[in-house]
């Protein structure tokens, strides 16, 4: 109900927040909807199908997913096979539908992960070779390649959560920091050596000095949530989403929603992320079959960081980047893959009191 309450939001935001831009340039102002819709369709019928068998089977092909997953990330620097925009290859057109593989090979990861740790055992975790370093192996060849795009938000949410796995499944803290503390000087170059990086981050420490440039969506974002005030501006009667506020039915419909629907309704939202994470703890304690434990602890860790990196964007607290709302955003493999996650979590649920 909670998940069904965010893609009943998430519809009618994407409706209020594209009308006007769909009808300027498709002529039709509810073609963002009607996508958004054939999605939600296509995602829930594959939510269906991943809950029709016993999870347990996916650890199995734990391998292959992440094998396949690394062949779509390779396959996206083909020329001519992947989609290119902004100078980024993130997404491939198929039928008219746009699919990013780096959605994919989160879950896969995190399939392999709980995957690993249940097989080897939490008491393997102490050796750094044979318990923690394969899952650091396969996380950077993965990261490597979602970097190339490039990508750099995704890689450092992935990274997160598989780490808390990892911490969960009694991993040093000493392996964590080998790992942690060299990869600070890279994450450094890769933000300051790269101009639109480090223009997010100036951005984001005073987004006032450049106030019609890289700080103009983050202060077009804070104008939304600020002129929403206690109950909004009313349901479709957003200023902000009039081609002043970019990307505001997907990174940013959290603004456009507060904008529209008040204080009140955004605190609501986070309700119910906060809730969503609350049950998603409760199966990975009833859990009592050990892939059951990491895979729910991955899924709803990815979810719940997905959800605080968006609207911490949203709000400031965080440099932009361009990570969906769970549930509520526009976008077809964002939304197929959370709701394929959310499937698993359910199906976990199915057989968490069995041995």
């Amino acid at each position: 109900m909670i998940v069904f309450t965010l893609i009943v939001i998430g519809i009618v935001m994407v409706y209020s927040s594209t009308a006007i831009y769909a009808w300027q340039k498709y002529n039709d102002s509810a073609y963002f909807l009607k996508r958004h819709l054939l999605f939600i369709l296509i995602s829930v019928l594959c939510t269906a199908s991943v809950m029709s068998f016993d999870y347990r089977i996916l650890s199995k092909y734990a391998k292959k997913l992440v094998l396949l997953s690394l062949f779509f990330l390779v396959l996206l620097q083909t020329p001519g096979v992947s989609r290119e925009i902004a100078g980024a290859k993130r997404w491939f057109r198929l039928l008219g539908l746009s699919f990013q593989p780096s959605e994919f090979a989160n879950l896969a990861v995190i399939i392999y992960t709980a995957s690993f740790l249940s097989r080897k055992g939490i008491a393997r975790m102490e050796q750094f070779s044979f318990g923690f370093l394969p899952v650091i192996v396969v996380l950077g060849m993965v990261n490597l390649l979602v970097l190339i795009q490039p990508d750099l938000g995704t890689v450092v949410a992935l990274s997160i959560v598989v780490f808390i796995m990892l911490f969960i499944a009694g991993a040093r803290l000493a392996y964590l920091s080998y790992i942690f503390l060299p990869s600070l000087p890279f994450l450094y170059l890769l933000i300051f050596n790269v101009p639109y990086r480090r223009l997010r981050i100036m951005a984001f420490l005073n987004p006032w000095a450049d106030s019609l440039g890289s700080g103009f969506q983050l202060i077009q974002s804070q104008v939304a949530l600020g002129c929403g005030g206690i109950f909004g501006r009313g349901l479709g009667k957003s200023l902000q989403k009039l081609f002043y506020l970019p990307a505001a039915h997907t990174d940013f419909i959290f603004s456009i929603l507060g904008e529209e629907l008040g204080f009140f309704a955004t605190v609501a939202v986070v309700g119910l992320f906060i809730l969503l994470f609350l049950n998603g703890c409760k199966i990975v304690k009833s859990t009592r079959d050990t892939f059951g434990v990491f895979l729910s602890l991955g899924i709803i860790s990815l979810l719940s960081l997905k959800a605080i990196l968006n609207i911490g964007v949203s709000i400031g607290v965080f440099p932009t980047k361009g990570l969906p709302l769970p549930f509520i955003s526009y976008g077809g493999s964002s939304l197929l893959v959370d709701m394929i996650s959310f499937g698993l979590l359910l199906n976990v649920a199915r057989f968490a009191a069995e041995p």
